[in-house]
C-alpha cells in the first residue's frame, strides 16, 4: 500500500461529519483569527485573515476587553489561566458599528496565551453553511494542532499528511505547498499529495519559479501550471511578505470545491504553524552556532541597561569570567575588571550611551600572582529598537594576542638591549660600487675599540687592521662578494693603540636579481678567549702528561664496551700497545655472565644518575684472574642518550685474594672447631662397621653362618662405610677453595650441607636441632660452599653460647632452629636459640673484626665479620637481634631470577 493510499485510509477513519463533501454547502465566507495573550490579558499580537476585520481604535498592549463588545466582559473575565478548557464566544468591535462573531478556544504557548478564533457569524444565517463552516472550522482545528504537535524530525511527514487530508475532504486531486529554501531563496515544493492512484501533478521547479513570479499574491490565481487540470495558486502573507503558496488541483470538469476564503483557512491552518515552527528551528539553529562560536572564541555577548544599571551576559561570557550569575549590577561587572582599566571602561561606557563607539582592551582582576591577568577586548555601540535604545556589545578574550604582543615587545627590548650593552659589535656595510662601505654599528663599539660610526666612515678600517693580519682581512671581504657569508678572525687597533683579537662573522643581503645590497655581521672580541685557548692548550698537555703518566687505567669506551681510548697502565694490564687500545673490546676479558653484569650496569647509567663502580673479574693473558675497582661515569647527549662512558680502574687482585685467604683461612678455623664432632661422626660408623664383623666372626667359629643373616650385616657395613664417605667428601668440598664467580644454587642445599656436618656432634652435646622441613623452590647467586660457611659460624656460636649456659644450669635444654622463608623479592634463613640473646650493648659491634666475647685464646673473632662480607658480596644482608628466649641471626639473600 502506498503513502497516499495509507493516508486515505486513516482519513476514511474520521466522522462522516468531518469528511462530507464541502461542495454541497454554500461557499462559506468565515475566515480565522489569532490573538496572542499574555499572562495578565493584554493582547500581545493578532494575526489571522480575520485581523483585517476588527476595528483599529485599540492598540496592542491594551487589554483584550477593548477589542470586544460589551456583552463578552463577562466570558473573559479574570485572567487567561481561568478560561482554559472553555469554548469561548466572543463578539469583536469591527468597523461601521459593526460585530464579528467569533468561536474558539484558549491554548497555551510559552509562558503566554493564544486565542484561536473562527468567524461565525452565517451561523445566524444559513445553519446548512453553518455545518459545512463547522466542517471545514473543524479539519483547520485538526490540520493546525497536528502541525503545533508533531516532532521535528516528523514535520514534512505531517504536513503531508494534513494535505492528504484536505485532498479527501475537500475532493480535490491533489495539493502542495510551496516553501522558500532556506539557503537558495527559490520556491521549492515542501510537500504534497494527491488521490490514490493519480500520477504526478507538480510542475518542475523552474517552470514553478517562472510561474509564481509573476503573481501578486492577492485572492485564488488559476494557473496551468498542473497538466490538463483546473488548477489555483494561493498566497499566505505574513509581515515579511508572501512566505508560502497552496497549489491546488481541481477534478477536471467538476465545479471548484473551495472559495477563496475556505481555500485561505486551510492555508492559514497549514502554513502558520508551520513557518512558526521552521522560524523557531532556524532561530534555535542560528543561537546554537553562535553560542558554539561564542564557546570556541571565549567570547560572549553583554547588554547594559541604564534603566536599571545592569548588565546581562550571555551563558558563555559568564562562565569565561568565572561568575554564577548572567546579570550582574554594572558595578559588580566592573569589578571584574583590573583597577588599572576599571576607570577608563566605566567613562567609555557612558560614552556609548551618547552616540560613539566602545573599543578597549582591559585585563580581568583577581588572578593568583603565578598567573597573568586574562586580556579581554571589550566592544560595544548604542542599537534603535522597538523599546528604546540599547546598549549591545561583545566581549572577546585575546589574553593570547596581549601574550604574543607583551612577548614580542619584550623580545624587542631585549634585542635592543643586548645589542646596545653585548660585548659583540652589531655593522651593517652598504655595498658601493665593488666595496662595502660602513653605515651602522651597535652602541658597544665605543666601549670596545673606542670609535665612532663618524671615523669609521671617514677612514678605511684596513688601517686599523695588524699588518700581519691585512693580507687575511682582504681575502674576506673578496670570500664575503664571492660566497655571500665568512667567518673569519683578525686583529684590530683601538683607539688607544691596543690591538683586540676579533672574530669577524658576516653574511651578505642580496635583491631580487641577485645584486649585492649590504653586509650585516658582528665582531666579537675573543682576545681573552686567545689567551684562554692557549692557556687550555698548555692546559691539555700537562692533562695529557699526568693521564699517560697516572699509577689508574684511564680510558673512555662505547657502550658496547669497545674502547677509544686508553693510557699506558691500561695498556700494560692487556699486554699491549697505547695505540692499538682504540678498538679493543673490554668484553674480551670478560666471562660472558661478567659481561653481561657489566653492560646492564651500564644501561641503568641516566643523565641524573651517571656515576656507578664496581668490582669486575677479568681473566688477563698470562694470569689467573685480576680484580679491578671500576668506576664508569656516562657522557648523554642532549636526548639522555648514553654516548660514551669514562672510566678509572685500579688493580684490586692483591686485596681479593687477601680476602680469600682470609675467608679459607676463618673456613679451616671453624673446620678445626668441628674436628671433635667430626671424628665423632665418623667414629659413629666405624665402630658399628666393628660390632658387625665381631658378631661375623663369631657365627664362622661356630659353624652357625646363615647367608640371610651375612648379607644382612655385610649391608650394614656398606651403609656405614657410605655415610662415613659421605662426611669425608663433603668436609673435602667446603675444605675447597671458592670458584672465582658466583653461581645459581638453592639455599636449601646449603642448610642440608651445614646440617650434614653439624647435626651429630650436635646431637652428641646434648643440643637439639629443630629444622622443619624445607622446600624451597628457587635459586639465590654466590657460593654454596660460602653459606654453608656463614651457617656453620652462625651455630657453632650458638652451641658455644648456649653449653656455655647449660654448665650453670643443668635442667637446661638446650635447642638450635633453622627457619626458611620468602616473599617475592628474597628468600631468608633464620637461626635462633634460646641461650637469652646477647647483650644490647653489643649488638652494633659484634660484626666488627676481632670482636669476641669468647675467653683469650678462644676464637679469633673474625668468623662474624668474615660472615657478614660472604652475605653483602652475594648482594644480600646479615643482621641480629633478640627474641624472648634467645638470639635470632638473619641471612637475607635476593632471590636470582636467571638461568
Amino acid at each position: 500500500m502506498s503513502a497516499g493510499e495509507k493516508l486515505f485510509g486513516r482519513w476514511r477513519a474520521q466522522p462522516a461529519a468531518l469528511i462530507a463533501p464541502l461542495e454541497q454547502a454554500a461557499p462559506i465566507i468565515a475566515t480565522g483569527l489569532q490573538v496572542l495573550l499574555d499572562g495578565q490579558g493584554r493582547v500581545m499580537r493578532i494575526s489571522g485573515p480575520s485581523r483585517h476585520r476588527l476595528l483599529g481604535t485599540a492598540r496592542l498592549g491594551e487589554p483584550l476587553l477593548n477589542y470586544l463588545q460589551p456583552g463578552s466582559h463577562v466570558v473573559v473575565s479574570g485572567q487567561p489561566a481561568d478560561w482554559q478548557g472553555q469554548t469561548l464566544d466572543l463578539n469583536f468591535k469591527a468597523p461601521h458599528d459593526g460585530t464579528l462573531h467569533t468561536r474558539g478556544w484558549l491554548v497555551p504557548q510559552l509562558g503566554e496565551w493564544e486565542l484561536q478564533l473562527f468567524d461565525i457569524g452565517d451561523l445566524f444565517h444559513n445553519p446548512d453553511q453553518q455545518r459545512a463552516r463547522d466542517r471545514l472550522q473543524q479539519l483547520a482545528r485538526e490540520v493546525g494542532e497536528r502541525i503545533r504537535r508533531c516532532g521535528a524530525t516528523r514535520l514534512h511527514e505531517a504536513v503531508g499528511e494534513q494535505l492528504q487530508a484536505m485532498v479527501q475532504c475537500c475532493t480535490l486531486a491533489g495539493a502542495a505547498l510551496v516553501l522558500r529554501d532556506t539557503h537558495s531563496g527559490q520556491w521549492q515544493i515542501f510537500a504534497d499529495a494527491v488521490q490514490p492512484g493519480a500520477p504526478a501533478l507538480w510542475p518542475a521547479d523552474q517552470r514553478l519559479q517562472r510561474e509564481l513570479a509573476g503573481l501578486d499574491g492577492h485572492g485564488l490565481h488559476r494557473s496551468a501550471v498542473f497538466a490538463d487540470l483546473d488548477a489555483g495558486l494561493l498566497a499566505y502573507r505574513d509581515s515579511q511578505g508572501i512566505s508560502a503558496w497552496l497549489l491546488l488541483a481541481f477534478e477536471p470538469g467538476q465545479p471548484t470545491p473551495l472559495g477563496d476564503s475556505d481555500a485561505q483557512q486551510l492555508l492559514t491552518a497549514l502554513a502558520e504553524p508551520l513557518l512558526a515552527r521552521r522560524a523557531d528551528q532556524l532561530h534555535r539553529h542560528q543561537f546554537e552556532r553562535l553560542e558554539a562560536l561564542q564557546g570556541f572564541m571565549g567570547t560572549g555577548w553583554w547588554e547594559y541597561y541604564p534603566e536599571t544599571d545592569d548588565i546581562q551576559l550571555a551563558p558563555s561570557l559568564a562562565t569565561a569570567l568565572a561568575v554564577s550569575e548572567q546579570r550582574l549590577a554594572l558595578q559588580d561587572w566592573l569589578a571584574l575588571i583590573h583597577p588599572a582599566d576599571r576607570a577608563e571602561l566605566h567613562s567609555r561606557l557612558r560614552d556609548v550611551q551618547r552616540g560613539h563607539e566602545l573599543l578597549l582592551s582591559v585585563r580581568l582582576h583577581g588572578s593568583s600572582a603565578l598567573q597573568a591577568n586574562p586580556w579581554f577586548r571589550v566592544q560595544a555601540q548604542v542599537l534603535d529598537g522597538d523599546h528604546g535604545r540599547r546598549v549591545v556589545g561583545f566581549m572577546l578574550d585575546i589574553s593570547d594576542i596581549k601574550n604574543q604582543q607583551q612577548q614580542a615587545a619584550a623580545a624587542h627590548a631585549r634585542l635592543d638591549n643586548v645589542i646596545a650593552s653585548s660585548p659583540a659589535v652589531i655593522y651593517v656595510q652598504r655595498y658601493a660600487e665593488g666595496a662595502l662601505q660602513p653605515t651602522f654599528f651597535s652602541d658597544s663599539l665605543r666601549p670596545l675599540l673606542g670609535w665612532s660610526l663618524e671615523e669609521c666612515q671617514q677612514g678605511e678600517l684596513a688601517q686599523w687592521v695588524h699588518p700581519d693580519d691585512r693580507a687575511g682581512y682582504f681575502q674576506r671581504t673578496r670570500q664575503l662578494l664571492r660566497e655571500g657569508a665568512v667567518r673569519s678572525r683578525y686583529r684590530l687597533r683601538d683607539k688607544a693603540g691596543e690591538y683586540h683579537w676579533l672574530l669577524d662573522e658576516a653574511r651578505l643581503l642580496r635583491d631580487d636579481l641577485g645584486m649585492p645590497v649590504e653586509a650585516v655581521g658582528l665582531w666579537l672580541d675573543v682576545t681573552e678567549a686567545t689567551a684562554a685557548a692557549e692557556l687550555v692548550q698548555q692546559s691539555e698537555e700537562r692533562y695529557r702528561i699526568l693521564v699517560e703518566d697516572s699509577p689508574a687505567m684511564i680510558c673512555r669506551y662505547r657502550p658496547d664496551l669497545t674502547l677509544t681510548f686508553g693510557n699506558r697502565p691500561l695498556a700494560r694490564y692487556l699486554e699491549t700497545e697505547v695505540s692499538d687500545l682504540p678498538g679493543l673490546n673490554l668484553g674480551s676479558w670478560l666471562s660472558a655472565e661478567q659481561r653481561e653484569a657489566f653492560t646492564q650496569r651500564l644501561a641503568s647509567l641516566t643523565p641524573a644518575q651517571p656515576v656507578s663502580s664496581a668490582e669486575i673479574c677479568l681473566q688477563l693473558p698470562g694470569r689467573e684472574n685480576a680484580w679491578w675497582v671500576w668506576s664508569d661515569r656516562g657522557v648523554f647527549d642532549e636526548r639522555g642518550q648514553l654516548l660514551e662512558v669514562q672510566a678509572v680502574g685500579r688493580d684490586n687482585t692483591e686485596v681479593r685474594r687477601t680476602q680469600q685467604q682470609l675467608t679459607q683461612s676463618a673456613k679451616m678455623a671453624t673446620l678445626g672447631e668441628m674436628a671433635t664432632g667430626l671424628a665423632h661422626e665418623i667414629n659413629q660408623p666405624l665402630n658399628v662397621m666393628r660390632m658387625a664383623i665381631v658378631n661375623v666372626l663369631k657365627r664362622l667359629s661356630n659353624g652357625d653362618v646363615q647367608i640371610d643373616y651375612l648379607q644382612d650385616k655385610l649391608n650394614r657395613i656398606d651403609a656405614q662405610v657410605q655415610r662415613a664417605a659421605r662426611v669425608v667428601d663433603h668436609m673435602r668440598v667446603f675444605g675447597r677453595r671458592s670458584e672465582i664467580e658466583q653461581q645459581l644454587f638453592n639455599p636449601k642445599q646449603a642448610v642440608e650441607g651445614t646440617l650434614s656436618l653439624l647435626h651429630e656432634g650436635m646431637k652428641g652435646k646434648g643440643v637439639e636441632l629443630r629444622v622443619p622441613d624445607i622446600t624451597l623452590e628457587l635459586n639465590v647467586r654466590g657460593h654454596v660452599d660460602q653459606l654453608e660457611q656463614v651457617l656453620i659460624n652462625l651455630m657453632v656460636n650458638a652451641r658455644d653460647a648456649l653449653l656455655s649456659k647449660r654448665e650453670k644450669n643443668r635442667d637446661f635444654e638446650p635447642w638450635i632452629q633453622v627457619l626458611a622463608e620468602h616473599d617475592e623479592r628474597s628468600v631468608r634463613l633464620l637461626v635462633q636459640d634460646n641461650g637469652g640473646g646477647i647483650d644490647p650493648r653489643l649488638l652494633e659491634k659484634i660484626f666488627e673484626p676481632f670482636f669476641t666475647t669468647k675467653p683469650v685464646g678462644v676464637g679469633t673473632g673474625l668468623g662474624l665479620s668474615v660472615s657478614y662480607g660472604i652475605i653483602e658480596n652475594m648482594g644480600g644482608r646479615l643482621s641480629v637481634g633478640n627474641t624472648e628466649e634467645g638470639a635470632r641471626f638473619c641471612i637475607e639473600l635476593p632471590i636470582a631470577f636467571g638461568d
